[in-house]
């Protein structure tokens, strides 16, 4: 996996966190960078622990599922950027908007952002990917993206929330196109 593919996949996976992280900033009176830096840390935290996670686990099953493991990964990545692009159209019941960064709070958030980070660390076994520098770039990215995020709902609100959850979708939908069609001879890069 090339360095421009996993900045395009760890930003994928920070678009939940972000959008998070704007509302976060909406609902703050003021900005607090300290509260940002924690929000993104919380983020970023769990974005990287989630596919070390998935990865042990394909690691384990890889031998056994070498032969489809492409289709698992295109189907892994469609799955959740498909889920993120249909929750950019939701236009039902909006979060709350809520500026507490409380433990049990931000827990409860961190682990709801990066449940699909999970799915991507197995596909991640499947791949031969270096781990430790992928965790540690999807990391960093979401811990970025989480605290700018905070700045941006502060100074924008949630006008750009579902846009950023689309891009995302669709930045993961396209990766787990492109590694199937390496697999099958169809593209070569």
């Amino acid at each position: 996996m090339s360095i421009l593919e996993l900045f395009l996949t760890a930003v994928g996976l920070s678009m939940d966190a972000f959008a998070v992280a704007i509302t976060k900033g909406l609902s703050m009176r003021k900005m607090n960078w300290k509260h940002a830096v924690i929000i993104g840390l919380y983020f970023g935290i769990f974005q990287a622990l989630m596919p070390l996670i998935g990865y042990l686990l394909g690691v384990n099953f890889t031998e056994y599922i070498t032969a489809f493991d492409h289709w698992i990964a295109f189907l892994l990545l469609g799955v959740i950027g498909a889920n993120m692009i249909r929750e950019s159209f939701d236009r039902g019941e909006e979060e709350g908007a809520d500026a507490s960064i409380a433990f049990q709070v931000m827990i409860l958030l961190a682990l709801a952002t990066s449940i699909d980070a999970l799915a991507v660390g197995i596909s991640f076994a499947f791949l031969k990917v270096n781990i430790l520098a992928a965790i540690a770039f999807i990391g960093v990215i979401t811990f970025l993206l989480s605290t700018f995020g905070v700045k941006i709902g502060n100074v924008f609100g949630v006008r750009y929330k579902s846009k950023a959850e689309f891009a995302g979708g669709l930045i993961l939908i396209l990766m787990g196109l492109k590694i199937l069609l390496e697999h099958l001879g169809i593209l070569v890069l």
